[in-house]
Parts: structure tokens; sequence; C-alpha cells
């Protein structure tokens, strides 16, 4: 079973804010979706080959070196909060959160490897690092796909490729992804012409949490949308291409909000300080956007700002089944926001929050 209480308290090794350019690359994904031969897709197949086939790779798995003291669930298994906080972790996707049928998760101690079963393909391999770490998560899926090879046939076509459920995934299978922050090209209204030109060049653009998810405090996820006709190298390659000149446009935008706004941006970002270091109350989209704003005080320079870490960490945190988890309940809204802003406060060191007597 997997610890989820451990993981909650645990630190986030995919999220840990020491790496590469990990000031505006939080972090970095490479998936890789994968079909056994013979087997119907998940959609098509019985539950009891879905249940067999998941037990066979969820077997193999372990015995991997990626995975030797890994854990493995069966999510139906998982209350629905349990699977909410997965899918916060960046571990599930949204549809796992509902039926969880015959699918299984299989987790590295450190949570920067983990394989989802019977999603919407068979395996999904998925690596995650900090900061801009393509080539290295590559590597990382690379291993564990390979190991699973050797165990399992996999469905594929001689000219097309891997063979996957969604016609999109067809040829490498692969997804590889970055999580960056782009306060200064939102700031100066740049944002959406840059992210209209990345788009046309095969690229997509997510919110924080993928697919499906909005654009909240100036985090996008950038990833390839092609995945036939070109190889996993040249994927990683045009993607790291591309996030390099993000950073570049990033940085001149920047340079541009210092010299005709910074009084205005740095009172942006000291009041967003102020607003997190007091408030009663912190809404989950708004925490959000107020440490967006004091992730830029890095970037810009600022000193007594909290480290980027533990700006890194309360992104997780502070999600509405991480603080249920951790206060071993289920609260309402307006409980939850109380916490938030309690949760906030301590992460920061916040002593003198004004109280009443008794």
């Amino acid at each position: 079973m997997i610890p989820i209480l451990d993981m909650v308290t645990g630190p986030v090794g995919w999220l840990s804010g020491d790496a590469p350019s990990a000031d505006r690359v939080l972090s970095t994904r490479v998936r890789m979706a994968r079909n056994a031969k013979g087997v119907r897709f998940v959609g098509k197949a019985l539950p009891a080959e879905l249940e067999s086939l998941r037990e066979q790779i969820a077997e193999r798995l372990m015995e991997t070196e990626a995975f030797a003291d890994g854990h493995f669930v069966k999510l139906a298994e998982l209350p629905i909060l349990d699977r909410q906080f997965l899918l916060e972790r960046h571990l599930v996707s949204h549809d796992l959160t509902g039926d969880a049928g015959a699918r299984g998760l299989v987790l590295a101690p450190d949570e920067k490897c983990s394989v989802l079963l019977n999603e919407e393909d068979h395996v999904r391999i998925q690596a995650m690092a900090p900061g801009l770490q393509l080539k290295a998560s590559f590597e990382a899926a690379r291993e564990i796909d390979q190991s699973l090879e050797e165990k399992i046939d996999y469905a594929v076509h001689d000219e097309l490729g891997y063979i996957t459920a969604c016609p999109t995934n067809i040829g490498t299978g692969m997804r590889a992804s970055i999580l960056i922050h782009l306060p200064a090209l939102v700031l100066s209204q740049r944002i959406k012409k840059i992210l209209t030109g990345i788009q046309q060049v095969g690229l997509t653009v997510r919110g924080f949490y993928g697919e499906g998810s909005e654009v909240v405090g100036n985090f996008f996820q950038i990833s390839n949308q092609v995945t036939l006709g070109e190889t996993e190298e040249e994927t990683l390659t045009k993607l790291e291409r591309i996030v390099e000149q993000l950073v570049d446009w990033e940085e001149k935008a920047q340079e541009v909000l210092l010299r005709d706004a910074q009084l205005q941006v740095e009172d942006k970002i000291l009041r967003a300080l102020g607003t997190l270091k007091y408030s009663r109350l912190l809404g989950s989209q708004e925490m959000i956007g107020l440490l967006s704003a004091v992730r830029f005080a890095h970037t810009l320079g600022l000193r007594n700002v909290p480290p980027i870490p533990v700006l890194n960490d309360l992104l997780l945190r502070c999600q509405p089944a991480h603080l249920q988890r951790r206060a071993g309940k289920e609260m309402t809204s307006e409980e939850r926001n109380a916490f938030r802003a309690h949760t906030v406060q301590e992460a920061l060191g916040v002593q003198d929050v004004p109280s009443r007597e008794g």
C-alpha cells in the first residue's frame, strides 16, 4: 500500500527546487504509453483480462531497480480522497478520481518514477525531475520501459511504431513536458502571442495540472503534440530549444518591467507576501497566484523572501486533499481555507499573527 501519510509530510523529490533552471522551470516530466500485444485496449477488455495484466506488470516492475523499495496499489482499494491526493501529486489522471476499475499504480520511494496501469493504455510510464532535466527524465523512463519489454510483448507496428488507444500517441508514445513560470511575459501581455507561436510548431500548452486544467499563477505546462514521424531525441531537442527561448523572452520582458514599472512590480510582490503571511483565509487558486508573485522575487534578485523549495512545497501541500489528509479529516471549503492560511504561515515561519486573547 502507498504510504500516503508519509507522503503528506515527506519531501517531494521532483519539486525540490535544487536543479538546473529551477528558478524558472519547476519540473520536467516524460511519459511513455505502451500496450501489451494480444490484449484488447482498456476500453474494450474484460475486467479479468485487465486484472491479470495489472498483476503481471506490477510483479515485473517490483523486481526492477527503480521500484525495488517502491509500492504497488490497486486504485479501486483507495478512498476517493486518496485518489484526489494522488491527482494533486501529478501521479494519476482526472479519470482515476472516479471509477478506478482494474487500474493500479506502482510508485518509486522518491516519487520520481511511477507506472500507471490500465488507464487509457495498459502502461503509462512516468519519470519526473526538478528543474529542466529532459534527457535525465527520458533516460529514467526508458530504463523502466526496457525492463518491461523484456517481460511483456508490446503492441508495435513496423511503420507506425507503438500502438496506443489514442491515435495522437501512436509513434514513440512519448509525451515530454516542462512546468515553467512566466510572470514577466504575463504582466507585459506578451504571453498570448508567444504561446500561439509555440502551438504552431507542434507543442501544446496546458495549466498546472496538465490536460483539462486552467492556467493559474503564471505556471504553464509545455509539452509535445507530435509522437509520430520524429524520434524521442528530436522531440526532446525541440522542446529544450523552445524552453531556452521562453526563458530568454522571459528575461527580456523582465528587464522591460524593471525599467518601466519597478516600483509597481515590487509592490505587487510584497503585497502578495503580506497576504500569505497574515491572511485568515486562503483559497487554493488565490494561494497559487500569491506564491507565483513571491516566486518572481527570486528572478528579480530581491532578498529576504522565502526560498524556492519552500514555495514549491506549498504548491502541493496546500491543495485540498493534501490539507485534509494532513488534518486527518474531511473539511468544508472554509475550513480548508483557514487551515491553508495556517499551513502557509507555519511554513514561512510567521509567529506574530494577530489573534484574540483567550
